[in-house]
């Protein structure tokens, strides 16, 4: 009965925090561009496009893993779904200025923003990185996935073609 009882508790515990991390708007929180300019969260939201948010940082292997296997897959993902993906930085500012660089180097077409880690963590409530949010086109955070794995890009793309389709 205690096994019942624990199993039950914990399936409820999975759904409440399930359902509340679905559907939640962006929240308000500043980002700087590479030229340094402050762009708003909020903003991505509002382009009525579908909108993966990736949180990286230069000393992250899996996350510039997961960068380069999306940035493989990224302009036919443009065309198919009308999609941008966003990759927001929280590196240090000595770390930052880094940034640049490495993303020519690695030819990464996506908008690239950098931000207090901190700020950012505590507004989209993650601790660990590659951490990875999707946007519908109604600017609601509809799912997020935490690391990285080869094949987690076409996981991601399955999510990104049901809402194309939605």
């Amino acid at each position: 009965m205690n096994l019942l009882r624990s199993i039950l508790l914990c399936s409820f515990s999975l759904f409440l925090f399930t359902a509340t991390a679905q559907d939640k708007a962006l929240p308000d929180v500043n980002v700087k561009t590479l030229e340094g300019k402050t762009v708003n969260m909020q903003e991505f939201g509002k382009s009525g496009k579908i909108t993966v948010i990736s949180f990286w940082a230069t000393w992250c292997a899996p996350c510039k893993k997961e960068l380069d296997a999306i940035a493989d897959v990224y302009s036919d993902w443009q065309d198919d779904y009308d999609m941008e993906l966003v990759a927001v930085s929280i590196d240090t500012r000595r770390a930052a200025a880094t940034i640049p660089a490495l993303v020519a180097s690695k030819g990464w077409e996506y908008t690239i923003l950098s931000g207090n880690p901190t700020a950012l963590q505590t507004a989209f409530n993650f601790q660990t990185i590659p951490q990875t949010f999707l946007v519908n086109q109604e600017g609601k955070i509809i799912y997020h996935h935490n690391g990285y794995v080869p094949g987690d890009e076409y996981e991601l793309e399955d999510k990104i073609k049901a809402l194309a389709e939605k």
